[in-house]
């Protein structure tokens, strides 16, 4: 059975879902986890994964992957964290009114930057996540973000001061290379409770 399949049965297996597995040149496997996204579990209602999780886990990868012969040196379990992956249409839907970065495959070109400010070779983007209408079929994703500057702490913003536009950009996850939350750390609390990256290595 290949690596990621057996990762990923032994994950979902014990009823956590599998981000993101990670191998590096040194040895490491890196295992991401996250609670399983249930649609219309309120904000208030969603659990999060700590240490305990981490090492249930860890303690069970660590015997299935003995079993398998498969090769590492450590293995490391851990939270997705503030900049978790967006990997699948379940990953938008739960995160829809959060702020996330993308990067597109290829430039948005001169057709979607006609009449804006944005450059036709630009790729990345930061703005809030919502839905738009489908494409071709496929459900229609939009970012929608403002090039207002940030404002500094203690600087006065003139209330006469006209606020910059609102920008979109739709696109559909074929177009998409990477997809993540931003990694924005706000201490009055955006998911206060995943704020901190939780991991356990052996």
């Amino acid at each position: 059975m290949a690596l990621q399949e057996t990762i990923e049965q032994t994950v979902t297996g014990l009823g956590y879902e599998l981000v993101e597995i990670e191998r590096t040149s040194g040895g490491l496997l890196r295992v991401t986890i996250d609670m399983p996204y249930l649609a219309g579990t309120p904000a208030d209602a969603v659990q999060f994964i700590n240490a305990e999780d981490c090492e249930k886990v860890t303690r069970q990868l660590q015997f299935v992957l003995e079993v398998e012969g498969a090769e590492y040196s450590r293995l490391e379990v851990s939270s997705p964290g503030i900049d978790r992956p967006l990997r699948n249409e379940k990953d938008f839907e739960r995160f829809v009114g959060e702020l996330i970065d993308i990067t597109l495959k290829a430039p948005i070109g001169v057709a979607a930057s006609a009449g804006s400010t944005i450059s036709a070779s630009r790729k990345k983007f930061r703005g809030t996540l919502e839905r738009a209408e489908p494409v071709e079929g496929q459900p229609g994703w939009q970012i929608v973000w403002s090039d207002e500057p940030a404002v500094k702490p203690g600087q006065k913003v003139s209330k006469k001061r006209i606020p910059a536009p609102l920008q979109a950009l739709g696109f559909t996850l074929d177009e998409i290379q990477q997809a993540r939350l931003a990694p924005v750390v706000d201490f009055k609390g955006r998911r206060p409770k995943s704020v901190a990256d939780t991991s356990i290595e052996t």
